[in-house]
């Protein structure tokens, strides 16, 4: 008798909420807003490229577009999704293509509950 496990990944994402305080304070409501909507834009390319990059095993387009995912995300208060997406940096530094699949494949899980998560907010005062 055969047995499949199905492993259901929840991670619990956290905006950092000091950052986006201090966005709302340096550039106001609406400059804010145009920044964060912007950035989350950006992000979800970024998120795209990452993964058709790492699908064809074309390590060297990780670097230039994790590296601007990274900076995006720690602009907008995405801890989570700056971290993973060094530990796809490290992955394919190292040349560890399944530490690459795996990373990656957290990069687009964490990308995409942080997304939702900056999308919830946009409904809230901050």
């Amino acid at each position: 008798m055969n047995f499949v496990s199905k492993l259901r990944h929840d991670e619990n994402v956290r905006l950092d909420p000091d950052r986006l305080v201090a966005l709302y304070a340096e550039l106001g409501e609406a400059g804010a807003e145009r920044l964060i909507g912007a950035a989350m834009e950006e992000l979800a390319v970024r998120i795209a490229l990452v993964q058709q990059a790492a699908q064809a095993g074309q390590v060297d387009r990780l670097g230039p577009a994790v590296e601007k995912l990274h900076e995006l995300a720690e602009q907008v208060g995405m801890q989570a999704l700056a971290r993973v997406g060094r530990d796809v940096l490290n992955c394919a530094q190292a040349n560890d293509g399944a530490g690459v699949a795996a990373t990656v494949a957290r990069l687009v899980r964490i990308g995409d509950r942080s997304l939702t998560a900056v999308w919830d907010l946009q409904d809230m005062t901050i």
